[in-house]
């Protein structure tokens, strides 16, 4: 329910009394680009009125009823200040609606969230991440709240409670929640709120594309709601040469298949559980990614090791076979979690990585080994460099690295003892 506004000009019979009369109403902001004005009468009752933002710096007026200066608040006819507000609001819904051709009650949150994700899975692009975000953290506090009724402050108040609740643990499906021990050092508050800005980002999508549709008056409020300033700038975790063949040696059969495509090609875990034996172009070298998470197919590159090894995956398979699978069938949501896991522990690999994190030891050795940005970002599957620059370009080699390292002053420093680093030679 929309929260009633106070003013102490406008609330009270004996407040309004004491204006001056005039033509151009005493108003009241009382939700984004709805206002709630009071038009003072000499001899008379004064008159509520309404004033909708319609777009383009226009404004739509309307008178509501009498105000109750003089008589007691009936509801219908006569109307005191809270009673003006709600028939504001629904004027203004009524008028929306009208406006777009629409009948029916006005659009929810839930209803906003719906229409946003069958978008996204009707144009190919992937809607797992922000189904997860919404039936999590969106709907359950926001979904039954009238998108019209939305306040910044209420959203503000929303984006920083997601910030302070725990990381939620996998739990069985029917079963309470369970949420891991919240940490209080820098990188666990950072990783909070980078989690609760990516879930804003989806709820404004949502709210935003109902509000390019007509469905709701005004963006003002969740516009007004800015993210968390420097928190995505994650350390990115990518393994080693030597750790890459560690883990590759410690994975069963099945899976250690898995992770060679990934180390391979930098795809993602889902782009690779998709592959069928006709997408490896042995002419070309190339992996096609035909389903990726921005609903736009790609080639991949592969190295002459890459390619040997698809070639060596793919041969006497028919086309329409799935490329990798296990024992049980074709990789699965999640399948590749408790295999990874297991890996890395054989492997020694500390502290352990996810399987997303094969994605970025590609990224992270390919730009390293100096390919361009834009290269990179083409084989991962980015219409840009932006994502590529943000999390390995401090990994290229540079000019600015080059000069420091060749001109800066250097003070002759010698260890105080002799270390020895891990894996040196004996």
């Amino acid at each position: 329910m929309a929260r009633t506004v106070r003013d102490s000009s406008l609330e009270t019979r004996a407040a309004r009394l004491r204006l001056k009369p005039r033509g151009k109403p005493y108003y009241r902001s009382i939700e984004p680009g709805l206002h709630l004005g009071y038009r003072k009468t000499r001899g008379a009752g004064g008159k509520w009125v309404a004033r909708h933002y319609i777009g383009a710096q226009n404004y739509q007026v309307e008178t509501i009823a009498t105000a109750d200066d003089f008589s007691d608040a009936d509801g219908v006819a006569i109307l005191s200040f809270a009673q003006a507000q709600k028939a504001a609001r629904k004027r203004m819904v009524v008028r929306v609606h009208s406006a777009a051709g629409k009948s029916g009650p006005p659009i929810t949150v839930a209803d906003a969230m719906d229409a946003y994700l069958e978008f996204l899975e009707g144009n190919r692009k992937s809607a797992g991440d922000a189904r997860y975000r919404d039936a999590a953290f969106i709907r359950p506090s926001l979904g039954a709240i009238e998108a019209a009724a939305l306040t910044a402050e209420k959203l503000r108040r929303w984006h920083a409670d997601l910030a302070k609740e725990a990381p939620r643990l996998r739990t069985k499906k029917g079963d309470e929640q369970k949420f891991r021990e919240q940490g209080t050092d820098d990188e666990s508050k950072r990783r909070r709120r980078a989690s609760a800005n990516r879930t804003l980002t989806v709820l404004k999508a949502a709210l935003n594309r109902a509000w390019r549709d007509g469905n709701v008056p005004s963006d003002a409020a969740w516009r007004r709601v800015e993210p968390f300033e420097n928190v995505d700038a994650a350390r990115v975790r990518y393994l080693t040469i030597d750790e890459a063949k560690r883990l590759i040696n410690a994975s069963g059969e099945d899976f250690r298949e898995l992770v060679r495509a990934a180390l391979c090609t930098g795809a993602r875990y889902g782009e690779l559980a998709r592959l069928t034996v006709a997408d490896f172009n042995p002419e070309s070298r190339t992996v096609g990614v035909r389903q990726s998470k921005s609903g736009k197919p790609r080639h991949v590159v592969l190295t002459d090791e890459g390619a040997a090894f698809f070639r060596q995956l793919c041969a006497g398979r028919a086309g329409s076979e799935i490329m990798l699978t296990h024992a049980a069938g074709a990789w699965g949501k999640s399948h590749q979690a408790r295999p990874m896991a297991d890996a890395c522990a054989a492997g020694k690999i500390s502290p352990p990585m996810n399987f997303h994190g094969l994605r970025h030891t590609w990224a992270s050795h390919a730009v390293m080994n100096g390919v361009p940005l834009l290269v990179v970002a083409r084989n991962l599957g980015h219409a840009d460099t932006r994502m590529v620059e943000k999390h390995y370009g401090h990994l290229a080699p540079s000019y600015v690295a080059d000069a420091i390292r060749a001109g800066a002053p250097q003070f002759g420093f010698k260890a105080d003892r002799k270390v020895a680093a891990i894996g040196a030679a004996s």
